[in-house]
């Protein structure tokens, strides 16, 4: 038989071959569909996630939360799940600018793989698609929370859909000195006599908690919450602004500095009440002021107070990126953040006292036990006596336009 023949007798068999027997036949593991953490069980989850570096984009203007975060959390996410947890400082516009960039560049994986997030920011990374989802009823700690409460399940008027997990709860308090103001202003019209008697002494941040005080401001002018509810309109807003930078320029000359600057970080005007500068600062979370006294930055004589008029309470949250490659291993992060550990450790005072978004109800009983037995506020107000004077927050564009609409208005840039 010629060389040639003999070839094409082996093809021959080979076809044959693999006709009977499924030979090419894909084998189990080509017919097995791609890993996808959304419908993935969670024990698969978790196996993926070892030994991943999970890259968090956080805010991290406090020490005493990076504390938690670094010698707290990152130890045990290592310990726990063989990842390492990489935290990486940038916050709000500073991520959404960065997403955007890295999109328009075409580039595959994102440099974040979770964020700190709420809000506009929220808002901003869902109208250009860049946040997974919906991925928290794949955590098994999400049972756990308080999801029908609408100061945690809904962010500036926007249901949270599973594209990010709460991960704490608060309300902005003012934080005032005890031994210099006795009587804290419980309207609008008793700080603007306050600020003229005391000029130099109260002032409010140009940043997210400054913003969050003009909310407040707003939903008082309104003088009925839901007027300022649901989606963004433009002439309720252009109406209620335009009564409140009338009511910021009454209060502007007699603010710190004249009104002619206003502290470009919250950590500024902390510190300016912390040395006596100023009589009052604040902070979107109620509990703050314990944490800050425990510290020794504020003085014993500090105390926190809600308005009569009312503040904002809102939720802070965590998300995933879509262009994240450590998806798995950022659930699993996430999961370990909301977990009954980890949220009771930030609340504790000494610690953070960043509020639960856990729901007591829904706790095993040594774990409710242990939430119940967290040490009290001293300089804070109950929360159970500061609910009645919570707001929901504002649809994102309100914040949008007031940090732009602050510049020209108030600053006259």
């Amino acid at each position: 038989m010629s060389r040639r023949a003999h070839l094409l007798k082996n093809v021959g068999l080979v076809f044959w071959g693999c006709f009977f027997f499924s030979c090419g036949r894909p084998t189990a593991t080509e017919t097995q569909p791609p890993f996808d953490p959304l419908t993935a069980e969670w024990a698969e989850i978790t196996q993926k996630s070892r030994d991943q570096t999970v890259n968090f984009a956080m805010w991290m203007g406090d020490p005493y939360i990076n504390d938690y975060m670094r010698n707290w959390v990152v130890p045990r996410v290592k310990e726990q799940h063989g990842i390492t947890l990489n935290l990486v400082p940038a916050q709000g516009g500073q991520i959404v600018s960065a997403i955007m960039t890295e999109l328009e560049a075409g580039k595959k994986n994102s440099e974040y793989d979770m964020v700190w997030i709420n809000g506009e920011t929220f808002y901003q990374l869902r109208q250009i698609n860049a946040l997974f989802g919906p991925f928290t009823k794949q955590l098994p700690n999400a049972a756990l929370i308080d999801f029908d409460n609408p100061f945690i399940g809904i962010d500036f008027q926007q249901p949270i859909d599973g594209y990010e997990c709460p991960w704490g709860n608060v309300q902005l308090a003012l934080i005032y000195n005890s031994e210099r103001v006795t009587t804290p202003p419980q309207s609008r019209a008793d700080l603007l006599a306050w600020v003229e008697k005391n000029p130099g002494r109260f002032t409010f941040d140009s940043t997210f908690t400054g913003m969050t005080l003009l909310k407040s401001w707003m939903i008082d002018i309104a003088g009925d919450p839901q007027i300022l509810g649901g989606p963004f309109d433009e002439e309720t807003y252009r109406q209620i602004s335009t009564a409140l930078w009338a009511y910021v320029r009454r209060l502007q000359p007699h603010l710190w500095r004249g009104g002619e600057s206003f502290p470009n970080s919250l950590a500024q005007m902390h510190q300016m009440f912390a040395n006596g500068e100023l009589d009052f600062t604040m902070s979107n979370n109620d509990g703050e002021v314990d944490n800050k006294v425990l510290q020794g930055l504020f003085p014993e004589t500090s105390r926190a107070y809600v308005p009569a008029y009312g503040t904002i309470q809102n939720s802070h949250y965590l998300g995933i990126i879509a262009g994240s490659p450590n998806k798995a291993a950022a659930m699993t992060v996430i999961n370990f953040m909301i977990s009954p550990a980890a949220q009771l450790e930030k609340q504790n005072p000494a610690v953070w006292g960043d509020g639960t978004v856990l729901d007591r109800a829904k706790l095993p009983a040594t774990w409710s036990e242990k939430f119940a037995s967290v040490p009290n506020r001293v300089h804070a107000p109950a929360r159970e006596t500061i609910q009645d004077r919570a707001h929901m927050e504002l649809a994102p564009e309100y914040m949008i336009r007031l940090y732009e609409d602050f510049r020209r208005e108030v600053l006259g840039e």
